[in-house]
């Protein structure tokens, strides 16, 4: 594959925002309705293409998951795109439903992928345990927790999952994708009105990965399990059974970080690569966790999938 844009045609970036709660994900459906669907729609409406548009994003969320810091990326003609630039954010405010926003749209550099080229990207997940449950404004956006959360304990679990590591037992696997990440930040702290925020950044996600560290982590925070349980899981590389992917509203697509300009192509060509772990004798292989034959040159298809 190749980032090099086709002569005539423009890579635009856009920074966008959406609520999910309405949305069928980010992936284009069809018949539901989803965050690629809509803005896909309006982009062809206010620049008048008669093709439809195709957008690349960094992290394809699932059905109810938002985002604060989305990115994405379309290539256009040349000469569509010096007639929309100065009024193409205020053009799509016009045109998209409140739930989606697009925030910037510019000329990305040479090299720019919005999924491949990123180097992170960077989710929160927000829980309430107030015994009288979650702030109505905020209900959309928080998971309520029914008993108090320790958060010590929880720290402690979430420091035993940092580095590059086989998410299998946290990821819904998909064919020909690798499960391996590296997990750069996990943590909790608690906001000025009580809310448990979880932390967690990684070079990319694998599908439901976020959302079944924090089902794991919640049952040390309850005290049903030590805090040594969710390193446990990850040891062993098959899902486990207690672990509840736990419900995709309180979670959030925070931010997405990218490399220096001149870095983008190495990037982007890097991330494409299947990834392995060095191979370590104490450690064996699930039955059902073997690496593929090609795994040194098969792409990694859920670079950004939370």
């Amino acid at each position: 594959m190749s980032d090099e844009v086709e002569p005539g045609f423009v890579r635009v970036r856009l920074d966008l925002s959406y609520d999910g709660t309405d949305f069928s994900g980010w992936a284009r459906q069809r018949e539901r309705r989803t965050v690629q669907g809509e803005l896909e729609s309006a982009l062809q409406t206010v620049m008048r293409m008669p093709d439809p548009v195709e957008l690349t994003v960094a992290g394809r969320t699932d059905a109810g998951v938002h985002a604060r810091g989305q990115v994405a990326h379309l290539d256009l003609p040349e000469e569509v795109w010096a007639a929309q630039e100065e009024k193409l954010v205020r053009r799509l405010a016009g045109r998209l439903p409140r739930d989606v926003r697009v925030w910037k749209a510019e000329r990305a550099p040479a090299g720019f992928d919005a999924r491949f080229s990123a180097v992170w990207r960077r989710y929160a997940y927000r829980v309430c345990d107030h015994p009288g449950g979650v702030d109505p404004l905020l209900r959309a956006h928080v998971l309520w927790a029914d008993r108090p959360l320790d958060l010590d304990l929880m720290n402690l679990a979430a420091a035993e999952l940092l580095g590059e590591h086989d998410f299998a037992a946290y990821c819904k696997k998909r064919e020909g994708a690798t499960t391996i990440r590296t997990l750069l930040d996990l943590y909790w702290e608690r906001t000025a009105d009580g809310v448990a925020v979880a932390t967690v950044r990684a070079d990319a996600f694998c599908h439901n990965m976020v959302r079944a560290l924090v089902g794991a982590m919640l049952l040390v925070g309850y005290g049903k399990r030590p805090p040594g349980f969710p390193g446990e899981v990850l040891a062993g590389r098959v899902r486990n059974s207690a672990v509840n992917v736990v419900r995709p509203h309180g979670l959030t697509l925070e931010e997405v970080g990218y490399p220096a300009d001149e870095l983008l192509a190495a990037r982007s060509k890097e991330a494409r690569n299947r990834r392995t772990l060095p191979c370590r004798p104490d450690l064996p292989l699930a039955p059902d966790a073997a690496p593929a034959p090609d795994a040194a040159t098969a792409p990694d298809t859920d670079a950004g999938c939370e």
